[in-house]
């Protein structure tokens, strides 16, 4: 399991991955997962291999619910490529036993390209702002993560709100410039807790087994437009961000996090690489406390990684 999200709903979590078609999995305590079909009919829809030439699989989805639909955004692109595209699902059940179910595909959302975009079309995540309006979030090594406020009609960028921010970046990262290791950014996820939105992001290197060195930081702020700072007061759109999850042992590469909530509290849920299983990526899930000044402290995972 790679890049997970996940969202609550009839009773279950159900959890959405990188992968051919982007399989399904659901749970009811967040440890015990059971499959459950995936979400598009092919490997990829019919329409992405003339966008992305090289396409195999789509990559890191984002599931929301709003304006009465569920809302699946997911990224198309190659490794190391800036040639990449969102694209978005929308269904009005999760269950595939709910006579509503049905996946329908609603195209492309944000595209890039090499030499003509300042970002790369990937990792996206949706997030609500104060007054409850959906906003998207991507980005990569090419100039960092952005946020643009979508159309909750359509699901695809407001064309009246035209405003892409800019919310991190790595120190020394150019508007095109990329992929180095030391630009290495991706995979926002934007919570809303207390008076502040807290973005999650993932610096350093994934995708390369028990070699990766992926980590995720955080930093916060009082609008979802930012700007994002870290507990020193560093901007992350100047590379600021403490840890707040690592590698250890053999849980190498911990990133691409997402965060979800119930009655008990709050719940990261990230990949990490097995060192011990080949490094096979490996879902984790943890819970998240708040310390009194209002920053998120990871803990110690629901589940022990699997035996080998």
């Amino acid at each position: 399991m790679h890049d997970p999200a996940a969202i609550r709903a009839n009773g279950m979590v159900w959890l959405y991955s990188t992968g051919p078609g982007i399989p399904i999995r659901r749970s009811v305590d967040l440890v015990h997962w059971d499959t459950a079909g995936r979400v598009l009919a092919s490997a990829v829809p019919d329409w992405a291999t003339a966008a992305v030439p090289g396409v195999q699989f789509p990559w890191a989805p984002d599931i929301s619910l709003f304006d009465g639909r569920y809302h699946l955004y997911y990224s198309l692109s190659t490794f190391g490529s800036q040639r990449s595209v969102i694209a978005l699902a929308t269904n009005a059940a999760l269950d595939p036993a709910d006579a509503r179910y049905r996946w329908t595909d609603e195209g492309e959302v944000l595209a890039s390209s090499p030499g003509a975009s300042s970002f790369n079309a990937i990792d996206p995540n949706v997030a609500f702002d104060e007054l409850g309006r959906p906003w998207l979030a991507w980005g990569s090594f090419w100039g960092g993560i952005k946020l643009h406020r979508l159309d909750a009609a359509t699901g695809k960028l407001s064309l009246t709100d035209t405003a892409t921010w800019s919310l991190a970046a790595r120190a020394g990262i150019g508007a095109t410039s990329g992929p180095t290791d030391a630009q290495a950014i991706e995979a926002p996820f934007i919570v809303h807790h207390g008076a502040y939105f807290y973005l999650f992001a993932s610096f350093d290197l994934c995708c390369r087994g028990s070699s990766s060195t992926y980590n995720v930081r955080v930093g916060r702020a009082t609008t979802i437009t930012g700007p994002y700072v870290d507990a020193t007061g560093v901007a992350m759109t100047d590379g600021g961000g403490p840890i707040v999850l690592q590698g250890l042992g053999r849980v190498r590469g911990q990133g691409h996090c997402a965060v979800i909530s119930d009655a008990k509290g709050d719940y990261m849920l990230h990949h990490f690489y097995d060192d011990l299983a080949g490094g096979t990526p490996t879902l984790q899930v943890r819970p998240i406390t708040w310390t009194a000044d209002g920053w998120p402290v990871v803990g110690e995972p629901l589940a022990p990684p699997p035996s080998s």
